[in-house]
Parts: C-alpha cells; structure tokens; sequence
C-alpha cells in the first residue's frame, strides 16, 4: 500500500501536485497562498508562490509594482529612498527633497557628502575658501559678507594685528590707546598679569594694574604708610608735601580726625587745636 502524501492543511492528496514545504510540512499551492502569502502594498493582492516577493520594512510588492511612486519606474535592483510611506528612485527624491548646493545650486545627490552651516549647504567641492579657493572640508574657517574664508586667508586680509605679538587677532580682543591687543598680550608691564577685565592705569603710555602702580609710583600715607592711589574717587589730604588717607588724618594724641578742621603741627605729628595748645 502506498503512503499518503497530502497537503498539511487541507488534507488532499499532493501527488502529481506542485506542493510548498514550510517548516518540513508540504502544502498545496492555494492553500499556501491563503495561509503565507504576503499581500502587495501596491496593487493589495496576494503575492503568489510563483511570483518574487520583494520586501522593504515588513512592506512586501510583486516585482511588477515594485516602482518609483511619482515617475513610475522600476526600481528592482536599483538604488531608492524612503518618504514617509512613498518609494522614490533618487532622481525623483533629488529633485523634490534633497537640498541645493548653494554654490553651484545643483541637488546634492543622497548618499553624497554635504557641507552645512546656518541653514545652508554646500557640496563638499563647492564649500571652498572665498580667496584661495582650496576646499574648507572640516578645517575652521570665518565668514564675512556671505563668503567663507579660509582662517589663514581671513587673517591675511581682514584681521587686526596685535600691537604686542604682531599676529591676527581673530576673536576678542582689547583695544587701547586706539591700538589692538590680543587679551592674553594685554598685561601689566610690572607684574604681567592679563589686564583685559580688571581696573588698571598708566603711566608714560605703559599700562599697570593698581597694585603694581600703587606699589611704584604712588605717594605713601604719612599715617599709615600704605600707597595712597588716588583712583577711583579716593580722598586724601595733603599739606607740605605729605600725604594722607581720610581716615588717617587724625590728631596723633586723641585719634580725632582732622578732616575739615584746624590742626597745629609738631615735628612729624599733626594735632587738634585742643592736644595742641599747651605746645
């Protein structure tokens, strides 16, 4: 007796029959197509057996309806892209969402190389020095008046030098005595700290922070023997050749200040008419 052998889901009988095995068990072709087949995102009929199945993100079409959504050719075996739902060959995708060089103002093709900045975009062949005209790529570059430069080109034409260092100031910078600096050459000529930011003053054109100015030029107290600036609003007193502080102009026996009063002197010290009388 022969052994049966029939379709795993209808149960007829598949000799002589063109059958399908999936997973070791055979179908009949109907019955394979009913249970397995995908259905066409174009034309919504079932893909049959015979037929190739061509497959994109769980998305299936019979070779015939596999085509570009807007000019309608094929794209079996050629290269496609995606928008939203939609197939498109890259000529159409190009020329309806692909961005214009602003350069040459051709499509920059997908899968190409793009240079972009502040909304616009460039092929990377394109996106060259204004002056030079050698590609920029990824280096730094600086525009100016809608062109690019590249850095040694903008600071060959358009940069300040610094009268310190004599190079390009590119970013920043101080300006004094109508003269440009870069901020790190901006320093105190005694002491050489950065001066860009902080109070200082001058003396003979050279600039110094108050510290070191105080320290080398400025009078000292006859109180206090501290330097008396004179910056900033300070006030002091004065009275033959010496100096004081507000604060310190003081009766030297009662401690009274003496700002805006009479005051007797003796020797080095100043007094009030009171510790002075019996002088």
């Amino acid at each position: 007796m022969t052994e049966r052998f029939d379709c795993h889901y209808c149960k007829e009988s598949l000799f002589g029959k063109k059958y399908i095995l999936k997973e070791d068990s055979p179908y009949c072709v109907k019955c394979y197509e009913n249970l397995y087949s995908n259905t066409c995102e174009e034309c919504k009929k079932p893909i049959g057996a015979d037929c190739k199945d061509l497959s994109y993100k769980d998305r299936h079409w019979h070779e015939t309806c596999f085509h570009c959504f807007q000019c309608k050719n094929s794209l079996v075996d050629k290269p496609f892209a995606a928008k939203e739902e939609y197939l498109l060959c890259t000529d159409c995708y190009s020329n309806e969402y692909s961005s214009k060089c602003n350069e040459c103002k051709k499509t920059i093709m997908p899968g190409t190389r793009k240079m972009e900045y502040k909304g616009n975009s460039w092929h990377e062949t394109c996106f060259i020095c204004y002056h030079c005209q050698q590609p920029i790529g990824t280096k730094s570059f600086i525009p100016k008046d809608s062109q690019n430069f590249c850095v040694p080109c903008y600071e060959k034409q358009f940069a300040m030098q610094c009268v310190q260092c004599k190079k390009a100031i590119t970013t920043g910078g101080v300006t004094y005595r109508e003269q440009p600096w870069h901020k790190e050459c901006f320093v105190c000529t005694a002491c050489k700290k950065q001066l860009s930011g902080q109070r200082f003053t001058s003396r003979d054109e050279f600039a110094y922070c108050l510290s070191c100015f105080c320290n080398l030029y400025a009078k000292k107290c006859a109180g206090c023997t501290n330097p008396i600036s004179g910056l900033g609003g300070t006030k002091y007193i004065s009275f033959e050749e010496r100096q004081w502080h507000n604060d310190c102009f003081n009766c030297k026996k009662c401690s009274l200040s003496l700002v805006g009063r009479g005051f007797l002197t003796e020797r080095d010290d100043i007094l009030c008419p009171e510790c002075g009388k019996d002088i």
